[in-house]
């Protein structure tokens, strides 16, 4: 049995490493990630993914404009797939007041504030992809911590 699969686009290699990280650690899932929106689009049709997480403020092309391409082509190239994925939203305080018109979409689940949050991740995570055995997200503290 293949573990489920994210398909994580940010432009910040340290936060790409950091939710990849905190994925794989306390999440049964293997994470696929690139900068690069484009890169993204042809991964997402090749391979299976149980969700996105996406950047808003991706280059050339807006993470949210991303999910919206890959919600017409994923169930196009995926047989017996009738809907592309959950999406997470990663987002810059900035970013905030686009949420509410953007949470509209039954596919949306919420959205991490960049710098990322293990808390906010593993809240947002729970339900849609399997705990690690043994990994306990009680009590999980801010991640990176605070400065």
């Amino acid at each position: 049995m293949s573990l489920p699969r994210v398909l994580l686009a940010e432009q910040s290699l340290p936060y790409r490493r950091v939710l990849r990280e905190a994925l794989t650690a306390f999440r049964e899932c293997e994470v696929d990630d690139t900068p690069d929106p484009e890169a993204a689009f042809d991964m997402a049709l090749r391979r299976d993914y149980a969700l996105f997480l996406f950047a808003l403020d991706l280059p050339r092309l807006p993470g949210d404009l991303l999910d919206r391409l890959l919600a017409s082509a994923y169930p196009r190239c995926h047989p017996g797939v009738h809907a592309a994925p959950p999406v997470i939203y990663l987002i810059r305080p900035s970013e905030l007041p686009r949420m509410p018109s953007l949470a509209r979409v039954s596919r949306v689940r919420g959205h991490v504030l960049i710098p990322p949050r293990l808390d906010s991740l593993l809240q947002l995570t729970q339900h849609l992809l399997p705990s690690r055995p043994g990994a306990s997200d009680l009590g999980a503290a801010p991640f990176p911590p605070p400065a």
